[in-house]
């Protein structure tokens, strides 16, 4: 399973705080909106229970002249109410009808009150003042207990009001802190994508190290990287010297080796020396691809070479010599353009092809050009013979080694197909009818 991207995770865990923090903080103010506006209620029933106690005079016991002109108090379960003790029996306001307020039975101490939540009439929930009075003076003052309540779905209708007037001010300020966060992370993700760009570089051949010009937070890394290329550099360098120095230290055992080889045949002894000659021969041609291997550059990322005056030099060489002397060689290479490959790895690449077509060319040998992508495929095609059918499907499979080709094949397309896979290309070889044409298919240098 492929884990998410930073910038994904960090949008993800990023809007999941930002919601959980918008629903704590409605939650937060509905809870906050609660209080204020039971605050307030609690308030207006103080000065309710003011207007109860106007109308109560003093007497043993208490009397109370007249109920409250209040029309919240008439009007039958209008959601305001009151409830008075002046003895044993509950006066009730005419709201409440033929309904008693269910009460604790224990009452508030004198000149305190208490805030309680009520079963109404008609199952409605209210909200009471509990308090205890004493009316007179001295020992003769009476003891009065009374509770005025009102219904609290006008307090939940405010609540929702409330919160139906807040929500689309938090959706958008939830939409604002996440474009924020976006941008947060993007300028935060930055220097990551800086890297990326130091590593493309450094793979096309525009860097040879990350460097130190990143942030503090990655320059760590990059120095880490920049210290793993150095060692694999110089291991790669000792290793290519010790295949060199293996290489070379068997040319001399394998040349004393003819040399006993022709002083056989001196002696009569044709089929061992041509067996001894055989055998040399297989292991001079594994010693001079090794050789030539080790000579193969690894830091072709670091390298450029052009095709076109090579190809010139290798032309005019080859001119020379007897299998290139009576060819027409037609070349068509821009001189601009510029391969990421080092250029002696190149001008043997190029001279084991060129040398190849030569061999087996009737009378025309062409070289030419074409770009692919981000590559570039250097093309050279004989009028030759070719290669048959089976022996290029089978050259062409993976894990084949080109040595072990026909007529004419030895090393030199073995070395090519290596120098190509260590610059990061590849050998096509493609039968033209009449001839064969060997494209080279390498990366283009960024320049």
């Amino acid at each position: 399973m492929r884990p998410l991207s930073l910038r994904l995770r960090l949008m993800l865990l990023g809007g999941a705080t930002i919601l959980l923090v918008m629903a704590l903080s409605v939650t937060m103010l509905a809870v906050l909106f609660d209080r204020h506006v039971q605050r307030v209620a609690v308030s207006d029933l103080r000065d309710r229970a003011l207007v109860l106690l106007s109308v109560i005079e003093p007497g043993t016991p208490p009397q109370m002249r007249d109920q409250p002109r209040n029309p919240s108090w008439q009007l039958p379960f209008s959601g305001h109410y009151w409830q008075v003790w002046l003895g044993d029996q509950p006066l009730r306001s005419r709201s409440l009808w033929d309904v008693t307020l269910p009460v604790p039975a224990d009452a508030p101490p004198p000149g305190e009150g208490r805030v309680l939540q009520l079963d109404g009439p008609g199952d409605q929930r209210l909200l009471a003042l509990d308090q205890q009075v004493l009316i007179g003076q001295g020992a003769t003052a009476s003891p009065i207990r009374l509770i005025v309540a009102e219904d609290m779905e006008d307090s939940a209708q405010a609540r929702a009001a409330f919160l139906r007037d807040l929500v689309p001010w938090l959706a958008g300020l939830a939409a604002l802190l996440l474009a924020a966060s976006f941008v947060q992370v993007t300028l935060g993700l930055r220097p990551l994508a800086q890297v990326g760009a130091h590593l493309r570089g450094l793979a096309q051949g525009r860097r040879r190290r990350l460097g130190d010009d990143l942030p503090s937070e990655v320059a760590p890394l990059a120095r880490q990287l920049d210290h793993l290329l150095d060692d694999r550099d110089r291991e790669l360098d000792r290793a290519r010297h010790r295949a060199g120095d293996l290489a070379h230290g068997f040319k001399t055992p394998l040349q004393a080796l003819l040399g006993d080889a022709e002083a056989l045949r001196d002696l009569g002894r044709t089929e061992q020396a041509d067996s001894i000659e055989h055998v040399v021969t297989v292991m001079r041609r594994h010693v001079d691809r090794e050789l030539a291997r080790a000579r193969i550059r690894t830091d072709a990322a670091q390298a450029r070479a052009h095709p076109a005056p090579i190809v010139a030099r290798l032309v005019q060489v080859l001119r020379r010599t007897p299998a290139g002397a009576g060819l027409d060689w037609q070349v068509d290479l821009p001189q601009a353009v510029a391969l990421r490959i080092d250029p002696d790895d190149l001008t043997e690449a190029l001279g084991a092809l060129l040398e190849n077509a030569a061999r087996h060319a009737q009378s025309r040998v062409w070289v030419g050009m074409r770009a692919d992508d981000d590559r570039t495929a250097v093309i050279i095609r004989d009028d030759g013979p070719g290669v048959p059918d089976a022996e290029l499907a089978r050259l062409a499979q993976r894990g084949v080694r080109l040595d072990q080709g026909g007529d004419g094949q030895g090393i030199g397309l073995a070395i090519v197909t290596d120098i190509a896979e260590a610059a990061g290309g590849r050998l096509e070889l493609i039968n033209m009818l009449p001839g064969l044409a060997a494209e080279l298919h390498l990366p283009r240098h960024p320049d």
